[in-house]
């Protein structure tokens, strides 16, 4: 059955999306900020925010972890200097876990590392983020698999090869997760967001919850991808798109977050049951628009009728059109006059 849970919150394909307000590192390393962060997703009407933990100095090489970081976006001097500067510590995760709480949000992160990872289990948040670089990393993948936690896995940059064998990985150990369709650009050109794979990987994993990890501006094209049946979305949020940082120019601000979860909510509803009828909402206007059979001219009785005989005129009080064809060479059996309602008592 495609269905997973996390925190409490039921994602399936008769729910609404589960929206994530992906934070990452647009805090700017200031836990104020961040904080401010998770309160504009709670009032949004986000389910959860999403922060990005690293083990700096054992996941890079050194020659990465030394290298200049010559960007308008540094923090310092080298990429791995500036890596330290955005991430928080045990107890300032312990203290976001617990301001999440009191304002009733999901908080979690993305795991890039096993120590990461340790670090995110000893906090004993509800889930994970597995990120698109990882799709291939099978060792982090079954590790995290094993805490037996929902779990959230972008596939950005990934061969359908590379996702399927991740997948399987996961499945045999933690049936509880999510595949994201992602492009690992930020942001990616408008045709390489494929969003047709989420109807792909719905047919290829029909027992798994599919999502869309949305790197693109805006919010139109989570909107378009409901329809092919994602069921979670990550979003990159932040206060301030003119803030320093190299995912702030593409995230959303709080009045985008708001519309798209506002807009998936009318999207789910508006999708319906599929069976077409005729709403009450429907009528009034209708008597408006639509037409009814009415005689074209004065006609004695014992007239035979032509189609000749007979209009269409609204209001839609009377005989529907469609059934014109059964009055044709009928005999009147009483004079009528023009415009007036064609009716079965008047003809033999």
């Amino acid at each position: 059955m495609r269905e997973m849970n996390v925190a409490g919150v039921r994602i399936a394909n008769d729910t609404d999306v589960f929206v994530i307000a992906e934070i990452g590192h647009n805090h700017q390393g200031d836990m104020e900020k961040c904080k401010q962060l998770f309160d504009a997703a709670k009032e949004s009407g986000a389910n959860a925010v999403k922060l990005q933990k690293r083990q700096n100095k054992t996941m890079f090489t050194k020659a990465m972890y030394n290298e200049v970081y010559n960007s308008e976006n540094a923090y310092a001097e080298t990429y791995g200097e500036h890596r330290e500067f955005l991430e928080f510590d045990f107890d300032q995760y312990k203290e976001l876990k617990e301001y999440a709480e009191e304002i009733g949000i999901v908080f979690f992160s993305t795991a890039f590392d096993i120590p990461s990872a340790d670090f995110l289990a000893k906090l004993d948040i509800p889930c994970f983020k597995m990120a698109s670089g990882d799709l291939t990393n099978l060792p982090l993948l079954k590790y995290v698999a094993e805490m037996g936690k929902p779990m959230f896995m972008s596939t950005g940059g990934g061969t359908m090869d590379d996702v399927r064998r991740a997948h399987d990985a996961v499945a045999a150990i933690n049936s509880n997760f999510c595949i994201m369709q992602c492009t690992a650009g930020y942001p990616p050109e408008w045709e390489e967001l494929n969003l047709a794979v989420i109807a792909t990987y719905r047919d290829a994993f029909p027992d798994t919850v599919i999502g869309f990890s949305s790197h693109d501006s805006g919010i139109a094209m989570a909107l378009a991808a409901y329809p092919l049946g994602m069921r979670v979305v990550e979003k990159h949020f932040t206060l301030n798109r003119a803030w320093k940082g190299t995912d702030q120019a593409f995230s959303l601000e709080k009045p985008g977050l708001r519309r798209l979860v506002r807009d998936l909510r009318r999207v789910r509803i508006a999708m319906g049951d599929g069976v077409k009828r005729q709403y009450d909402s429907e009528k009034k206007p209708l008597y408006k628009m639509a037409k009814k059979l009415v005689f074209n001219r004065d006609l004695p009785q014992g007239h035979v009728l032509t189609s000749e005989d007979i209009a269409c005129k609204v209001p839609n009080d009377g005989i529907p059109p469609y059934r014109m064809d059964e009055f044709v060479g009928k005999t009147l059996t009483a004079p009528v006059i023009e415009d007036q309602s064609v009716a079965e008592e008047l003809v033999r």
